[in-house]
């Protein structure tokens, strides 16, 4: 018997049928980008003040851009079905946060290798077959980066983690069915993890996973 096939993601544009669906308002104007300030540099980020032109309202504003690297988020996933997560402490909600792996991509590096990079040095796990899922904006209205989602198979531990200076992470590899219900509780909340959750859930589902 024939494995099922896997759903492929489908891009989302504003030729979309949803985009235009009835009762929608018209198309917006695209406004026109001019030539970037920069307001501060961080070693993890610049912000800078861009400024933007309306074509058909003669409007001009400034607005905050943050440019910052692209990130890769990792599902990794074993051959008994559990996908590795892994929970550490977040300075920017002061709390400790259950995630799948992933980190900042490398200039030039590519972000599958990036993804398989980062689930090494967190977690000491390797597997086979990874792709790219998906790639998203983390946000859109301020934000110039993407994340890319990364799939990787058949996982297993092979090292012990090689973790930054700041890092100090635990490990753990949950039956897929829990990572899932733990979502829908509230028990993850980062939201880069959610939208990595949510592609990987129909392959997960073709393959037979409840």
């Amino acid at each position: 018997m024939s494995a099922p096939l896997e759903p492929k993601p489908q891009a989302f544009s504003s030729t979309h049928p949803l985009a235009a669906s009835p009762g929608g308002s018209s198309e917006p104007s695209r406004w026109v980008r001019g030539e970037p300030s920069l307001v501060a540099h961080t070693r993890i980020l610049d912000v800078q003040s861009v400024p933007f032109h309306h074509p058909k309202r003669d409007r001009r504003r400034d607005f905050v851009v943050v440019k910052a690297p692209d990130w890769v988020n990792v599902l990794a996933h074993t051959t008994d079905d559990r996908l590795v997560l892994v929970n550490q402490f977040r300075y920017g909600i002061d709390a400790f946060s259950w995630e799948i792996p992933g980190g900042v991509i490398e200039a030039g590096e590519d972000p599958v290798a990036a993804g398989v990079r980062e689930l090494l040095e967190e977690t000491g796990y390797a597997g086979e077959g990874a792709r790219l899922l998906a790639s998203v904006h983390p946000n859109p209205a301020f934000m110039s980066n993407r994340c890319h989602l990364v799939l990787v198979e058949r996982c297993r531990l092979v090292a012990p983690p090689a973790w930054d200076a700041d890092e100090e992470i635990e490990t753990a590899a949950v039956p897929v069915a829990e990572v899932y219900a733990r979502a829908r509780a509230g028990g993850i909340t980062h939201s880069l993890v959610l939208d990595a959750l949510l592609f990987f859930e129909p392959i997960w589902r073709a393959r037979g996973g409840v």
